[in-house]
């Protein structure tokens, strides 16, 4: 597989994670973003080691999209910091089954995760496992199709959450487009969307040695978002 690299250098590399790829090593054993990109230092590099490469941040499985990665344990501790800081900040475009109340607003709930389903849920806060979720969110546009009113919104992630924006989406009434674990119009037919409406296109940090100010971005592509662009652009 071809790997589309926006950026790298001795220290960190931005790519794009294609929807279906893991981020990293799972149960399925399929090839995942750590060892694809793993193979790709190798194979342009001297050394017979096999080199070092940790994930700042996670997508899941069928999310498309922008993620960065450390090439250094001092790099990743200091990548990690400032994600668990807020220095980070990431952009995600979503495509919802639906339509939100307003045209901006932000989501605060509380999540718990269910290890044994894999998925999160809305708790009241002091349950326990629940861990503070916030989002703020744009609507860009909103349209009839014929699967009913989509929704096109702009989102950046303040916390990182397992399954947040899916959860806190769905639990609005505005489940992501495809996807069959949080929204009960695609619940049915789990072997047809691989893909869902949800992609990384935006990160914006600063380079933890160079101290250089950095902005990684890609358009959302695939079946999710080509229902919008043939109903609508």
């Amino acid at each position: 597989m071809k790997l589309n690299i926006l950026f790298e250098d001795e220290y960190m590399i931005a790519c794009v994670k294609p929807s279906g790829i893991p981020s990293q090593g799972d149960k399925s054993n399929d090839k995942d973003m750590i060892t694809l990109l793993k193979e790709h230092i190798f194979d342009n590099s001297d050394s017979d080691e096999e080199p070092y490469l940790a994930v700042i941040h996670r997508l899941d499985r069928p999310v498309g999209g922008v993620m960065i990665f450390a090439k250094t344990p001092e790099v990743a501790a200091a990548l990690s910091d400032d994600m668990q800081e807020g220095n980070i900040i990431k952009y995600y475009q979503a495509v919802l089954t639906g339509e939100l109340p307003n045209d901006f607003g932000e989501l605060v709930d509380y999540l718990a995760r269910d290890s044994k389903t894999n998925t999160a849920k809305i708790v009241k806060k002091g349950e326990k496992g629940a861990k503070k979720a916030v989002l703020s969110y744009e609507v860009l546009d909103v349209f009839e199709t014929d699967q009913g009113v989509l929704s096109y919104v702009l989102i950046e992630l303040v916390t990182g959450r397992h399954h947040q924006i899916r959860a806190q989406m769905a639990a609005r009434g505005c489940g992501i487009w495809g996807d069959t674990k949080y929204n009960p119009k695609f619940s049915k037919n789990k072997k047809n969307y691989v893909q869902i409406g949800l992609y990384s296109s935006r990160i914006e940090l600063v380079h933890p040695v160079t101290g250089e100010d950095m902005v990684f971005k890609h358009e959302p592509e695939g079946k999710a978002f080509d229902v919008i662009e043939l109903d609508e652009f």
